[in-house]
């Protein structure tokens, strides 16, 4: 489905989007794009303490973004969730319409019932019935406004703003996270370097550039803002889902003030209370310069890789480049 979306004029998402609508009736939507794990699923279906008249949400998982008018499209009447978040009392399973990878067992009626939580197997899963979300609808007709690349990157702060249509792309080419601690690692292999999933998308199966001109697209000729925030640590601190949810709200409300974040003349900082760079830490600097060239890295090897398959136009590398430069600077 995503390739096809991709041949007929739409940008593929592996992500969630929902609108906002505003007490001054405007609409807000928002798109953000995260690895498994990552936080998209919460922030896509996050009620904000029914702050706003209304919330619609278009999916959490898998859409399209229509690169003319900016509306968009989901592309799976239900939700394909992990069925570990939810024990097996939770009220909500009763809109699983089919599990896999679960057990079942006998309760004290004798009953049979699922087990939900990983316990026999890993990663059960279950596909649930739209209806679980009242405000789900199929199509936003409203333009999308901003969209969130979701990295656990501990260099990253709460949120930056990516000015320039080929940074914001290529930011998305190079979406990140760390490596996970169950991973064994060969000798001499960085266990802080970022490992990459362009645009949080392994489901791709054409060029990669197709993504990244698109995304550019949207930013550069249909204004749409693009930001990046870290759901994971930022340098041991872990960023916990309020703070998330107040920066994306203070976005949403057109409260957040970015300024100009240290040396880089394409990104803005939002300064979040208590994760705020110190740029005179040398143990930050460092890791924050490592980081942005594990970036670089990844963009210019793919020139090679499986044939230059994946092979990004020189722009994407020199806005990295210029990103890594200015950190060099520090």
């Amino acid at each position: 489905a995503w390739a096809l979306a991709n041949r007929n004029g739409y940008a593929s998402c592996h992500g969630g989007q929902k609108e906002y609508t505003l007490e001054d009736g405007s609409k807000f939507v928002a798109a953000v794009f995260g690895l498994s794990g990552s936080g998209k699923s919460t922030l896509t279906h996050a009620k904000h303490d029914n702050k706003y008249p209304s919330i619609k949400v278009l999916h959490d998982d898998a859409f399209i973004i229509n690169a003319e008018t900016c509306s968009s499209v989901a592309l799976e009447p239900t939700y394909f969730d992990k069925t570990a978040d939810y024990p097996t009392a939770c009220e909500d399973n009763k809109y699983l319409l089919t599990a896999q990878n679960c057990s079942a067992t006998l309760d004290e009626d004798g009953k049979v019932v699922l087990v939900t939580e990983d316990i026999r197997n890993g990663n059960g899963r279950a596909i649930k019935s739209k209806l679980w979300s009242p405000n789900r609808v199929d199509k936003i007709d409203a333009p999308v406004n901003a969209i969130f690349w979701i990295m656990k990157d501990p260099t990253i702060p709460p949120v930056v703003k990516l000015k320039g249509a080929s940074l914001a792309s290529v930011m998305g080419a190079t979406l990140a996270t760390k490596r996970s601690t169950a991973e064994r690692l060969a000798a001499g292999v960085d266990p802080n370097a970022l490992v990459v999933e362009p645009y949080a998308n392994p489901f791709r199966t054409y060029p990669l550039v197709n993504d990244y001109e698109k995304f550019k697209s949207l930013v550069e000729s249909k204004n749409v803002d693009c930001y990046i925030i870290n759901t994971g640590e930022f340098m041991g601190k872990k960023v916990q889902p309020k703070d998330t949810l107040g920066v994306l709200e203070a976005i949403v409300e057109k409260k957040a003030d970015f300024k100009p974040w240290g040396p880089f003349s394409d990104i803005e900082i939002f300064e979040w209370e208590g994760f705020v760079p110190d740029l005179s830490d040398k143990t930050y600097i460092e890791q924050l310069k490592a980081r942005m060239q594990d970036r670089l890295n990844y963009v210019t090897n793919l020139d090679e890789a499986e044939g230059g398959f994946n092979k990004l136009p020189e722009d994407a590398a020199a806005a990295i480049k210029k990103v890594v430069d200015e950190a060099n600077t520090l």
